[in-house]
């Protein structure tokens, strides 16, 4: 008899436990749009390029098309529908939309998931390809808009708002900092 090529899984999305069938090769982008109604995630290149689909996956960012459903079994997968506190914005929303972030729309699901673990990624001193000094005592770089274009690099926006795309991560990294502040 040949090994089954289907199989029931649980994927904890958003706090929320779904359990489904799904062929083995289901990508979790597919997973998300096609089985869950969770659409808020964009299919773009399905190639891992355009940065479209990106959410995060036990708190890293990670391209769904690439990403299979059965490998995230177990995980924590956060999605452009779990970023928000109920009606309480995710800072990184706010921003996009205080500084127009965003044209179509259609890349900003991911630009917004990637743009939070870009924070937490540089707040935890991860050096890019554009920090000068990666030693671990020159400390955590400053997050100049050098730096935030090289770390949101992976997700495309075909209309071009790039630069309000990078101050809006700018501005919610520094309403970040400040409230991590607040609270020390």
């Amino acid at each position: 008899m040949a090994p089954s090529t289907s199989s029931a899984i649980t994927l904890n999305i958003n706090g929320e436990k779904h359990t489904l069938p799904v062929d083995h090769r289901t990508t979790l982008l597919d997973a998300l749009r096609e089985r869950l109604d969770l659409t808020g995630t964009k299919k773009g290149c399905d190639q891992g390029q355009c940065g479209a689909c990106t959410v995060l996956i036990d708190g890293r960012r990670a391209v769904s098309c690439l990403q299979l459903a059965v490998a995230s079994e177990g995980r924590e997968i956060t999605t452009i529908e779990g970023v928000a506190q109920g009606d309480q914005l995710h800072p990184v929303q706010q921003a996009f939309l205080d500084l127009d972030g965003y044209q179509c729309g259609y890349c900003t699901p991911g630009q917004v998931c990637s743009a939070i673990a870009v924070i937490e990624e540089h707040a935890a001193g991860w050096p890019s390809a554009a920090t000068t000094d990666v030693r671990p005592e020159a400390g955590v770089p400053e997050l100049s808009a050098d730096e935030i274009r090289e770390r949101m690099s992976g997700n495309l926006c075909r209309c071009g708002a790039y630069v309000s795309i990078v101050q809006a991560v700018a501005q919610a990294a520094a309403a970040e900092t400040k409230g991590t502040e607040a609270v020390a």
